[in-house]
């Protein structure tokens, strides 16, 4: 035999011990552990498209919110516009020139002599001959 012919030999026996060492490594599956991992897969599968439906619906209503938001804000600075032009209108009306002109209009004339009310509290002095005993 020569030495060519026994190294193919050498050759032969490491690669099919080799294969046969690589096979072993991986373990045989049975029927009812790739059931078990196929369901598995199946129901993370399902928990997270569940998942993403939820988060989809929680985004969805947020987001109407955000939109009934900005038209109840939007109303409100309409409403604080219109509120602002009514309070200037008032003082436009109440001011000191203006009522004394609608006054005039109304046939109403400037006092001459005007008379002022005094509202401060004035309290009475008892006096001996009241009849009114102090003690």
């Amino acid at each position: 035999m020569s030495i060519a012919a026994l190294a193919q030999q050498t050759r032969e026996k490491v690669i099919t011990q080799s294969s046969r060492a690589i096979l072993k490594l991986v373990p045989e599956t049975s029927e009812g552990v790739q059931a078990t991992q196929r369901f598995f897969a199946v129901f993370v599968s399902v928990v997270a498209t569940l998942g993403f439906l939820a988060l989809l619906g929680v985004h969805t209503l947020l987001a109407q919110d955000a939109f009934k938001l900005s038209e109840l804000k939007s109303d409100a600075k309409m409403i604080a516009d219109q509120r602002e032009a009514i309070s200037r209108k008032m003082e436009l009306y109440s001011s000191p020139q203006a009522l004394a002109n609608q006054a005039a209009l109304l046939g109403m004339s400037p006092s001459e002599n005007p008379t002022f009310l005094d509202i401060s509290p004035t309290m009475p002095t008892i006096s001996e001959s009241d009849g009114v005993s102090r003690g």
